[in-house]
């Protein structure tokens, strides 16, 4: 059996040869769109792996005629575009598999043996293409398994479960499967069930008949009817109380709600997708969630990073967030680079919501168009003036801070030292550097250290003084 394999880059396209091979595949290798035409024109082929940007053509957008004339034939997209949106535009184009670059070649090759054996990889019929727009930013690691696990959940009606913490963005995952899948000309209806009294959660989700309690004066519809044919969002699932967990339980189980004080079971027709800041298991160990709940919930658990574990994403987050800014009204700004880098080597304990906050408030108080270090500095939480604030608002020495890096990174056992002096040398060459104004005669006298050894630490760390330097 050949694969066609379609891509420009020749050193990678050498190690998929040869990956491929090893899974006792022939490759035929071209890298062009034009090429791989020709290729299909002239025979069958048991799977085609294509690059998405290539010297002449989107990979993606040229793959229409390519199903029309081998729709059986399963195609695996490799990307260095690493978006929602490629990842998205992959799936809708009934690709059996999307690998973001860099990729794990074994994977790939494992990938393409089961889609030459699977039936699995006929294209979608009759679906719309989708633009961009979309709710999700970022194109690190973290966020690639983000947008993977989110493409595999669109053509189907699987409960998810959106984990992470506060600030994280689940309520924007929520919102893309919803905007991007089958059920998005149906309504989105978000709940937030810490926000809603014990004694009105009940009501407020299933509904209630009129007369039901002291001030039904009318009947009304729950969330869960008002999300018909769309989406129901229930953010912060572990604050919801045990009885309402059990009458939850029962409306996923049997696909109905009963209005409270009704007696007629009502169908439903609602996606189910789920989220919480909140470590369950200790809860159902405790007797505070229901165990079976979490099963019922817990189909598809899709996790966010927290924005710590992505800080490469920061830059790209933090001007688009300077977009939207715009659309409300606040005054056109842009980021240099300087400051980019300065803000992704923030903690951002409130994760996404903190940072966006931060930009709204710096773009209005930013006096010029375009925000440099000295603009970004002065609004920035001062946490090493003296005991930071934690998530929880208690203060906390380095130990803890240490205590807390270690249960967050978990270095393996023999690496902790090396790992741990790595994490603690790249921030502080940097808050040094911008001290000095990317001064490094200075800067090597304010730690310690030889010059030189300063110059070859920096090139290892991949930090560029020049980036630190005070222009007029």
């Amino acid at each position: 059996m050949t694969v066609l394999l379609v891509e420009d880059d020749a050193s990678i396209a050498l190690v998929i040869t040869a990956a491929l091979e090893a899974e006792g595949f022939e490759v035929a290798h071209c890298d062009t769109i034009a090429q791989r035409d020709r290729l299909l024109a002239e025979r069958r082929y048991a799977a085609l792996v294509t690059d998405v940007m290539l010297p002449d053509g989107d990979g993606i957008d040229s793959l229409g005629d390519v199903h029309d004339r081998h729709g059986d034939m399963p195609i695996v997209i490799l990307s260095a575009q690493n978006t929602l949106d490629t990842a998205v535009r992959a799936t809708d184009t009934g690709a059996f598999e999307y690998f973001p670059k860099p990729f794990d070649i074994d994977e790939l090759a494992r990938t393409v043996r089961q889609a030459v054996g699977s039936a699995s990889a006929a294209p979608l019929d009759g679906e719309e293409p989708i633009g961009s727009g979309l709710p999700l930013v970022g194109r690190s690691a973290a966020m690639q398994s983000v947008y993977r696990m989110i493409t595999r959940v669109l053509r189907n009606d699987l409960t998810v479960l959106v984990l992470g913490e506060s600030g994280t963005g689940k309520e924007l995952v929520a919102e893309a499967i919803h905007q991007l899948g089958h059920r998005r000309a149906g309504p989105f209806i978000a709940v937030n069930t810490a926000a809603i009294p014990a004694e009105l959660i009940e009501s407020e989700l299933f509904g209630h008949e009129k007369g039901a309690f002291t001030g039904a004066v009318a009947r009304h519809l729950g969330k869960f009817e008002q999300a018909a044919g769309g989406t129901l969002f229930l953010d912060e699932i572990g604050d919801m109380p045990m009885q309402a967990q059990t009458r939850l339980l029962r409306a996923l189980q049997s696909g109905s709600v009963r209005r409270v004080g009704g007696r007629d079971e009502v169908r439903v027709d609602a996606r189910i997708i789920a989220a919480t800041n909140k470590d369950l298991q200790p809860m159902i160990a405790a007797g505070q969630f229901r165990e079976d709940l979490y099963y019922r919930l817990n189909v598809v658990p899709i996790a966010m990073p927290p924005l710590r574990e992505r800080s490469d994403d920061v830059p790209a987050l933090a001007r688009h967030f300077l977009h939207l800014a715009t659309t409300e009204g606040l005054p056109r700004r842009y980021l240099t680079d300087r400051a980019a880098i300065l803000l992704g080597q923030q903690p951002w304990r409130g994760n996404v919501r903190e940072l966006k906050n931060f930009i709204y408030r710096l773009a209005l108080l930013a006096r010029e168009e375009a925000i440099d270090i000295d603009a970004v500095a002065p609004l920035l939480p001062e946490d090493g003036d003296g005991p930071a604030s934690g998530e929880d608002g208690e203060s906390f020495d380095l130990e803890t801070a240490v205590r807390r890096w270690l249960t967050s990174e978990r270095p393996a056992a023999g690496t902790i030292h090396e790992t741990a002096l790595l994490a603690f040398e790249k921030p502080l060459f940097a808050l040094v550097l911008q001290e000095t104004g990317g001064n490094q005669v200075r800067a090597a006298q304010a730690l310690g250290i030889n010059r030189n050894t300063l110059r070859k630490r920096l090139g290892e760390l991949g930090l560029d003084p020049e980036q630190f330097v005070r222009r007029p």
